[in-house]
């Protein structure tokens, strides 16, 4: 095996990231963040249609599937919130 320095400079640079790896910007917080701004803005749009069909301008049927939307995003919010809620009485529950 013959070692020349392109090679060597060629294995540094990709071994690199590896010891000065670059930070993530999808960490708990951004992604928290993310999630609760979709779920505001499923609800905020079933608002809006609800607001439009009353007004007659929007079909029915789009009513119902924003509907059904919102309620299936309002029944992952809760269960997240009963799975942080146990996670936490669960960790009272250790001896210290």
């Amino acid at each position: 095996m013959e070692f020349t320095s392109a090679r060597a400079l060629q294995s540094y640079i990709s071994a690199k990231p590896a010891t000065n790896p670059t930070p993530l910007e999808e960490g708990p917080k951004p992604l928290a963040s993310g999630l609760f701004a979709d779920f505001a803005s499923t609800l905020q749009a079933t608002d809006q249609v609800a607001q439009a069909t009353l007004a007659g301008g929007e079909n029915p049927q789009s009513l119902v599937e924003t509907i059904a939307q919102s309620q299936l995003a309002i029944e992952t919010a809760v269960t997240v919130r009963d799975r942080v809620v146990e996670a936490y009485q669960e960790i009272l529950r250790m001896p210290v």
